[in-house]
């Protein structure tokens, strides 16, 4: 089966190009860096050709109101009008938890806004829903830094590896479509503020992390339930200490 992956060469990307290459299946990686631009249109239909399902996992560039916007909408809208052109037959987005409840966010409104022309479209489709990836948590911690200090709220947490959402993705692309959504996440659920407590202190960070209801997530406050799965789930089995583990060893 050819699948055609969209951003293709990030983090996720790369990982669900070779699980699927070692799984007998020809996959393609997509990205402006091999040639291939859904916001502009370019290289994107030649790519399709011959394809039997598309994963879209890119990613805006930028966060900021309108151009992540822009970004999913114009990037979605045309990728789904070239694969119905090349007649592909499943389109597999990745999104994450919690979109639907954090409208006060630019960017889950733009993330709704991409589901949206998903579910419009005549393209038999699955979403996946994501929580957030252990490879982003320093990045978290940053964002949240106001000298030395961290302002994390105290709300449910659930992160999970990058290599189990790829293979979380790779499982529903091969699959029947969904016409409709399915959640992943870690096997842990904690404390948002207590996770990153103990997690600065494993990195021996002199930054203290304070518990504050109303600290920011990608512009939006939160809620207990904003950021984990309400219901059914598919969890992944790798967990965080773990996963810190080897990547501190450099695995």
């Amino acid at each position: 089966m050819k699948i055609v992956v969209i951003g293709g060469t990030g983090l996720i990307g790369s990982k669900l190009v070779t699980g699927l290459g070692e799984h007998g299946h020809e996959a393609v990686a997509a990205a402006p860096n091999t040639g291939v631009n859904t916001l502009t249109g370019e290289g994107v239909a030649d790519v399709l050709a011959g394809a039997s399902a598309v994963v879209d996992v890119s990613n805006s560039p930028s966060f900021e109101d309108a151009a992540v916007m822009e970004f999913f909408t114009a990037s979605t809208g045309n990728l789904l009008a070239a694969e119905a052109a090349a007649g592909v037959t499943h389109h597999v987005a990745l999104s994450v938890v919690g979109t639907e409840r954090l409208p006060e966010s630019g960017y889950f409104r733009a993330k709704i806004a991409q589901e949206n022309l998903i579910e419009k479209s005549p393209i038999p489709y699955s979403i996946v829903h994501a929580t957030q990836f252990f490879e982003f948590v320093r990045r978290i911690a940053d964002d949240a830094t106001d000298g030395d200090t961290v302002r994390m709220p105290p709300v449910a947490f659930q992160p999970i590896a990058g290599d189990d959402v790829a293979r979380a993705v790779a499982k529903v692309v091969v699959g029947a479509p969904l016409n409709g959504r399915v959640e992943i996440a870690g096997p842990e659920r904690s404390r948002m503020d207590e996770f990153f407590r103990d997690t600065l202190a494993s990195w021996n960070d002199p930054r203290e992390v304070v518990s504050d209801l109303h600290a920011r997530y990608f512009g939006a406050e939160l809620t207990e339930l904003s950021l984990v799965p309400v219901g059914d789930a598919v969890l992944g089995q790798i967990r965080y200490g773990d996963w810190a583990g080897q990547a501190a060893a450099g695995k």
